[in-house]
C-alpha cells in the first residue's frame, strides 16, 4: 500500500510528505537584525506549547546554556522571573493563550522580552511595544516549524550574548545538505524494502507507540510523540533514559499481559556510555515481557544532525502510519474545535 503513489497522493492531499521533506529549507530563512540588551541576564525563560516548545527542548541539548534555562508550558511563570530574566514568548499562531498569559506576567516582572511568532497577537504586541521579534515563515502547521523556530531561538541567544551565534548558525547551515539527503531516503518514491520510515510505520499499525531516547536525543523522542498524535491521530508516549530505569522499567514487567505497543529506541553514539549500557541491559531483562524494540541507530556526525535526523524520521513515519490507516495526516480539527470552545 505504501508503495502505491496514487493511494499516497489521495490520502496525503495536502502534501505533508512534501512539507516535511522540505523542512531543511527553513534554515535558509533570515530573521534580520535582532537587537537585545544582553547585560545582566541571569536566567532565561522560554514560554511555548506543543510544537512551539520543541525548539527550546532541542536547545537544552544543542547549543546548550551557560545560565539557568527553563521551558514554561503553562499559564504561569516561575516566581524568580525578574528584570534580569530574558523571557522568550513563542507561538506559531501568535494566539496561544498560555503563552499570552505568561507574557503578561513577565511584563509585570520587568523581564527582557523577545517574541517568536508567525502572526497573531504576539506579533502585534511585539510591534506595538517594540519588542525584538523573530518572524518565522509560513509552514502551514506549528509542528512543521521546528527548524525555523530553532534558528529564531539561536539568533536571539546570539544577539543576547548567551551563545556564539555565528558559530551556531554556521553549524545549522552545515546540516541542510545532510537533512536533504536523509529526506530523500524516506520519500514516497522509495520502496518499502529500502525505506526505514515505511518499515516502522507498518510495524506501528494498530498499536500505541512508545519512544525512548537518552538525554541528548530526548527532544526527538518527544517529537515522535507529537507527530504520531497529530499526523497519525495515534496515541503515543515517550520517556528518556536513565529515568526510565527508576520506574517505568518495572511497568513493562507484568501488566497488562497483552501489550499492544510498538517500542522504538532512538540510539545515539554520542550519549554517555552508561546510557548505552542501560539500553542494552533493559532490552535483555525485559525480553519476553515487552515487545522487542525497533532500534534506530541515529545517523549524523554532530549532535544537531542526529537530533534533526531522528525528528524528521518521526515525521515521515507518522505520516505513513496515517496513510496506512486511511487518514489525512494534515488536519487537527479536534484541537481547533477545542480551542474555539475553550475561548467561548
Amino acid at each position: 500500500m505504501l508503495d502505491d503513489l496514487k493511494i499516497i497522493d489521495d490520502k496525503d492531499s495536502e502534501d505533508t510528505l512534501g512539507i516535511v521533506a522540505r523542512q531543511w529549507q527553513q534554515l535558509d530563512h533570515e530573521f534580520g537584525e535582532i537587537n537585545i540588551d544582553g547585560q545582566n541576564i541571569e536566567n532565561i525563560v522560554y514560554s511555548g506549547m506543543g510544537g512551539s516548545a520543541l525548539a527550546a527542548l532541542v536547545s537544552y541539548s544543542w547549543p546548550g546554556y551557560s545560565v539557568p534555562f527553563e521551558v514554561v508550558r503553562n499559564y504561569d511563570i516561575p516566581r524568580y522571573v525578574s528584570n534580569k530574566t530574558l523571557f522568550i514568548a513563542s507561538s506559531y499562531s501568535g494566539n496561544t493563550e498560555e503563552t499570552l498569559s505568561a507574557l503578561n506576567q513577565a511584563e509585570q516582572k520587568g523581564a527582557k522580552i523577545c517574541i517568536i511568532a508567525f502572526d497573531g497577537k504576539l506579533s502585534q504586541i511585539a510591534k506595538e511595544k517594540n519588542y525584538p521579534l523573530a518572524s518565522i515563515p509560513d509552514v502551514n502547521q506549528p509542528r512543521y516549524a521546528v527548524l525555523a523556530n530553532l534558528k529564531a531561538l539561536v539568533t536571539i541567544l546570539g544577539s543576547a550574548g548567551q551563545i556564539d551565534g555565528q558559530k551556531a548558525i554556521k553549524e545549522l547551515d552545515r546540516t541542510k545538505q545532510f537533512l536533504q539527503e536523509q529526506a530523500n531516503k524516506w520519500q514516497a518514491t522509495v520502496p518499502t524494502s529500502e525505506n526505514l520510515a515505511k518499515k516502522i510505520a507498518i510495524e506501528a499499525a494498530g498499536k500505541s507507540v512508545v519512544i525512548y531516547a537518552g538525554p541528548k536525543l530526548s527532544p526527538a523522542a518527544y517529537k515522535w510523540k507529537i507527530s504520531f498524535n497529530e499526523n497519525a491521530k495515534q496515541i503515543a508516549w515517550w520517556n528518556q533514559y536513565s529515568e526510565f530505569n527508576h520506574n517505568e522499567f518495572m511497568g513493562w514487567s507484568e501488566q497488562p499481559p497483552i501489550k499492544p505497543y510498538l517500542v522504538v529506541d532512538l540510539r545515539s553514539n554520542l550519549e554517555h556510555p552508561q546510557i548505552q549500557k542501560r539500553f542494552e541491559l533493559s532490552a535483555k531483562l525485559l525480553s519476553g515481557k515487552r515487545p522487542d524494540p525497533i532500534v534506530v541507530n541515529v545517523e549524523g556526525e554532530s549532535l544537531i544532525e542526529q537530533i534533526l535526523y531522528a525528528s524528521m524520521l518521526g515525521d515521515f513515519t507518522s505520516i505513513y502510519s496515517a496513510i496506512l490507516s486511511g487518514i489525512n495526516p494534515a488536519p487537527v480539527d479536534l484541537i481547533e474545535k477545542f480551542k474555539k470552545e475553550l475561548a467561548s
